[in-house]
């Protein structure tokens, strides 16, 4: 219900917002060139004019007089993408290649006023500049009776108006010969600038009869100048614009200033209505010639009186256009209030409907809770009475469990004193002893865990007492740590115990042997799942709590493999495994943290997954009186005997030997390893690795003829490494046997779509073991047939990883059978692959070398060259790549069993 009142809302601003925008519906540029009154009269227009039209948006820019500024406000106007160009270009040849610019992209563009060099542009508006060079010219042999002398004054040099007046002027003026042009001077259509040139004029001609301004403005100071040399009333004034209003071309002819001016029509509005022409498809003429007209003494007067009327009824119109804005936001404002109230009240409403049927819903639901509170009063007692039954047995489970455990110390003890006997008897040959150790150091490791099984027990019964006496702690760790130094180095960890303060005292009552399992149990696991290269940091501190009393801090922290948030929590609850990689009996960590709380500490665990684990232990540092008396204990389970079960690490690797197949053994169990490899050492080579990211980077180094793989192990697990081996091009071809505890049929069945070739189930018998790896790799050896017969290859089971590498290696071969130089470096770089690597896959595959298989192809090209061509043996040996006739006479008669000059007699 809330959504859909929010949904509500936000339609309901929408169509407020969409009420009181505007629409644009055109935006037109207007790029001036200058900033006069003639133009201002016409940017007044054309923004008058396009009121009459909705939704049309009009933007001005004035580049005044300046070329630069007006090609980068054109550019502004492409930019933003106008729907039409209104332009009237400063100077023609400037202004051209950017206005055909705006009109290749689309863009109409009107030129106004003056013209560009092109034609590349939508229309033009403006008056005929010539036609009013030529009216100029006929009222000046009319004012004159067709003799004097004239100062033409022009506009900007570079303008289009400019140069047609001048044009329309010349052209009817030459015609009469008494009227002679004394000088043309450019006055930039300023009034100033024509002031300066009249100046300048004067030091050298003063018998002037008439001065024609291109514009009223340089006309206007023209006169000024002649006015300060006193010579206004020897000659005449002629202007062009006749803009009315105060000091403009109509008030000056009225005040004697000028003698004429013509009208130059601004023309915004039609402009406009050509601009609206083209944007809404309407039919217009390309080229619009606005009217002129003279004005002089005889008719200023009135066009004064007519243009004083327009514009009090332009004043008029401005003040109408405002009101209607004025009433137009008034409507505006009071719409939007309107809608304010229709959404205020559809809230109200929404918000009512929405109470009542909160009412509604809360009865049922009051309704529904009574009825399942019954239902769980029920079940509660139901859980209780199954509580109480699951705790029952769970606790005859302890019982049966823990009297079990006592039974199997007793065999257990019977073990391993006859073992120890055994292994002092030095008759034993070397394979007996690795036999009897074995059996040795498993029987203590499950001697530890019976003891441990029965500590945890005498712990849940609160049996289990501490035996206290005081002890430095320091020296206790430096001593532990010792049997740990020879794992670091094999292991090649970096293993460090730092004390923060070598000065505290560390001297403690604690029980000793229940600290020891504490300390060797959390740096056994660091110990498992720190991989080589790693880190293990044992920090003792000094601490005090706020509840009082001083704290020996004991941290443990390594950079493994580490614990998920997932797992982290249950890390310390009995009989808890992560998963079923990560061997063990999952009561270690319950014990040690038994033994933390039995002494009144804490232990805590920080882990990140992939950075490592931080075990923390707080023991309060008490001192208690010495006993006097020795206590008696039951026989432990040394540090050394937790060391030993670390050391799992492989020893110094074996190189395989060319001669002898080469096994590869994965397994996370050192005892596993070493005992198959006491069953394969005598026929083949055998290489070890304690996972499966270890054994899938021997695999790759080695290239083994079998693999052997536990499926259950850390950080990569059998299944990952087979699918891994399978899809690598070094070892794609090599056979696969995997071991497992697990005997069901579904992980057998993922072991083969991983790509497996055989299954063993633990545990094994070692003949089986033996026999089944045999016809293993004597079944793969029938690949070795592949490269010499192709045609056996559709009834073999070769990978098709396998057949693109031979048929690869074979391409590279024929390439560069003529190399003499040809190395099996060269071949394996261009296969992506090391001599060792290439070697061992190659031989594999073909029961051939590499450098046997690149023989064997130059021989047998050899021969083809021989029996169809006429070249000489001399010829064929370079050709094929040989480095000398003798030698490739040698190996031809070693293959063939005949040297190529009998084969040549014998082919005739």
């Amino acid at each position: 219900m809330k959504n859909y009142l929010l949904l509500s809302i936000l339609c309901l601003a929408g169509i407020l917002m969409s009420c009181t925008q505007k629409h644009t519906r055109y935006r037109i540029g207007v790029s001036q060139c200058s900033d006069d009154e003639w133009r201002h009269k016409m940017n007044n227009e054309i923004v008058r004019e396009a009121l009459f039209y909705d939704g049309v948006e009009v933007e001005i820019r004035t580049a005044k007089d300046n070329n630069r500024n007006q090609i980068a406000d054109i550019k502004y106007f492409i930019d933003k993408k106008v729907d039409l160009l209104i332009v009237a270009p400063n100077e023609a040849a400037a202004i051209t290649p950017v206005v055909e610019k705006a009109y290749r992209q689309g863009i109409p563009v009107v030129v106004i006023d003056r013209k560009i060099l092109s034609d590349k542009y939508t229309a033009f508006v403006g008056a005929d500049n010539y036609e009013i060079g030529k009216d100029v010219g006929q009222y000046i042999l009319n004012r004159l009776h067709g003799k004097g002398k004239v100062l033409e004054i022009t506009g900007l040099e570079g303008s289009t108006p400019a140069m047609e007046r001048h044009k329309g002027l010349t052209d009817v003026l030459k015609e009469e010969p008494g009227i002679e042009i004394t000088a043309s001077v450019d006055g930039a259509w300023l009034q100033s600038v024509a002031g300066e040139k009249m100046d300048s004029v004067f030091q050298t001609n003063k018998n002037i009869d008439l001065v024609f301004a291109q514009n009223d403005r340089m006309a206007i100071g023209a006169y000024l100048s002649a006015r300060q040399q006193q010579l206004e009333k020897e000659m005449l004034f002629v202007g062009i614009d006749a803009l009315p209003g105060k000091e403009y071309g109509v008030e000056q002819i009225i005040n004697g200033v000028l003698d004429a001016t013509f009208i130059y029509p601004t023309g915004g509005d039609k402009v406009v209505q050509v601009a609206m022409d083209i944007l809404e498809k309407r039919p217009y003429e390309r080229d619009t010639k606005l009217s002129t007209a003279l004005v002089d003494k005889t008719n200023a007067r009135v066009m004064q009186l007519q243009t004083d009327h327009i514009t009090e009824q332009d004043g008029k119109i401005e003040r109408l256009n405002n009101q209607v804005n004025e009433y137009l936001s008034r409507y505006s404002a009071q719409t939007m209030f309107l809608y304010a109230c229709l959404i205020i009240l559809l809230l109200f409403a929404a918000l009512l409907a929405i109470i009542v049927r909160a009412y509604w819903t809360k009865n049922r639901m009051n309704m529904e809770l009574s009825r399942q509170k019954k239902k769980l009063e029920e079940q509660r007692d139901q859980l209780i009475s199954l509580s109480k039954q699951l705790e029952k047995a769970t606790h005859a489970k302890l019982v049966f469990f823990t009297n079990v455990s006592h039974d199997f110390r007793t065999p257990l003890t019977l073990v391993a004193d006859p073992v120890e006997q055994l292994l002092e008897d030095k008759a034993l040959t070397p394979r007996q002893q690795s036999l009897l150790k074995v059996v040795h150091k498993n029987v203590h490791i499950l001697l530890r865990l019976v003891n441990q099984i029965l500590d945890f027990r005498k712990y849940e019964n609160d049996k289990l007492e501490l035996v206290r006496a005081n002890m430095n702690l320091r020296m206790q760790l430096q001593e532990w740590s010792h049997s740990f130094q020879t794992l670091a180095l094999k292991k090649h960890i970096h293993f460090v115990l730092e004390v923060n303060d070598d000065r505290a005292d560390y001297l403690m009552a604690v029980d000793a042997e229940k600290m020891e399992r504490v300390y060797f149990n959390l740096l056994s696991n660091a110990f498992k799942f720190t991989p080589e290269n790693g880190t293990i940091t044992v920090t003792l501190s000094t601490l005090t709590k706020e509840e009082g009393g001083r704290y020996a801090r004991l941290v443990v922290a390594d950079t493994g493999s580490g614990i998920s948030v997932q797992h982290i929590r249950h890390i310390f609850d009995r009989f808890y495994q992560i998963d079923v990689n990560h061997a063990g009996s999952g009561i270690g960590l319950a014990l040690a943290k038994a033994f933390v709380e039995l002494h009144g500490g804490e232990i805590t665990v920080d882990s990140v997954e992939g950075k490592g684990t931080v075990f923390t232990v707080d023991i309060p540092m008490t001192l208690v009186e010495e006993p006097s008396a020795d206590l008696v204990q039951e026989p432990r389970i040394t540090q050394q005997t937790v060391v030993e079960e670390l050391e799992d690490m492989e020893t110094e690797e074996q190189i395989p030997d060319e001669n002898k197949e080469c096994i590869l053994i994965i397994d996370d169990n050192a005892d596993v390893r070493d005992y198959v490899k006491s069953l394969l050492k005598e026929e083949y080579t055998v290489i070890e690795a304690p996972d499966g990211r270890a054994g899938l980077k021997k695999a790759m180094k080695y290239v083994p003829d079998a693999i052997i793989c536990d499926v259950m192990m850390p950080v990569m697990d059998g299944l990952e490494c087979c699918r891994k081996l399978k899809t690598e091009l070094q070892t794609s071809h090599i056979p696969v046997m995997l071991l497992t505890a697990c005997s069901l049929d579904e992980q057998r069945i993922q072991g083969f779509e991983c790509g497996a070739d055989s299954y063993i189930s633990k545990p094994f018998n070692s003949k089986l073991l033996l026999v089944r790896l045999r016809n293993l790799m004597d079944n793969h050896k029938r690949l070795k047939q592949f490269f010499g017969d192709k045609t056996s290859l559709s009834k073999e089971s070769v990978s098709d990883v396998d057949k693109g590498f031979v048929d690869r290696f074979r391409e590279l071969i024929e390439e560069n059978l003529a190399d003499s130089e040809l190395s099996v470096e060269d071949l394996g770089g261009k296969m992506g692959l090391s001599r060792v690597q290439l070697y061992r896959k190659i031989k594999a595959l073909t029961n051939y070398s590499p450098n046997e298989l690149v023989r064997i192809a130059r021989l047998k090209k050899a021969a083809s060259l021989l029996a169809s061509s006429e070249k000489t043996i001399s010829e064929i040996t370079y050709e094929v790549g040989f480095t000398s006739p003798s030698y490739f006479t040698k190996c031809y008669k070693e293959y063939f069993g005949e040297s190529p000059t009998d084969f040549l007699k014998r082919r005739g």
